[in-house]
């Protein structure tokens, strides 16, 4: 099934209403969405690098709207909504654990892991950033900076390095990112136990 859903996400860079498609699946990732808008922004930057920063643009912004949706979902509709998309995706519990744990400073620290490699999914910080009541114009401004420099980076790099950077992004730049994100929550565990 998520092999089917990954192909036809990929299959949409090849239409003229690829960036509709970019805005669309940049959206719902970012509140209920299991492919990330990746799929579809490096093969349509790849082909148009000369519009790279425009569909980084796209994403971006289609990326913080839908995180502003996730935050509503997670704000007022939690059990009837949020729930049962956690549940669906097998992730209910590990929010649960989230949850109990989270405050603002987690939700900055998730914003940029998130950004970096997806993890935890963007949809899981945008919904429990609602249900935590992160301020709302705290989390947007932090979801421009996080998304954006996701986006922007791999624009300039799709920019200045064209198809090579392409398998390296595909195949390495998710672990040294993980491993980034891992010593960024580390980090954040030290200082909040130390002090």
């Amino acid at each position: 099934m998520l092999r089917g859903l990954y192909d036809w996400t990929l299959s949409l860079a090849a239409k003229k209403s690829a960036e509709w498609w970019l805005a669309f699946i940049a959206f719902v990732e970012s509140s209920v969405f299991l492919v990330p808008a990746d799929v579809l922004y490096l093969p349509m930057a790849l082909a148009r690098p000369d519009r790279a920063y425009r569909y980084a643009l796209v994403a971006t912004l289609a990326s913080v709207l839908g995180g502003i949706a996730g935050w509503y979902i997670g704000h007022y509709a939690y059990d009837t909504v949020a729930r049962p998309i956690l549940e669906f995706y097998g992730k209910y519990d590990d929010f649960e654990t989230l949850r109990v744990s989270a405050g603002t400073g987690f939700i900055v620290l998730m914003l940029i892991t998130s950004g970096l490699a997806h993890l935890p999914p963007i949809k899981v910080v945008t919904i429990l950033s609602g249900v935590i009541g992160t301020p709302l114009l705290l989390f947007i401004a932090l979801a421009i900076v996080a998304r954006g420099a996701r986006f922007l980076f791999l624009a300039w790099l799709l920019r200045r390095y064209g198809e090579p950077i392409r398998e390296f992004i595909e195949k390495r730049l998710g672990m040294i990112a993980g491993a980034a994100a891992a010593a960024l929550i580390s980090l954040y565990i030290v200082v909040k136990y130390a002090f």
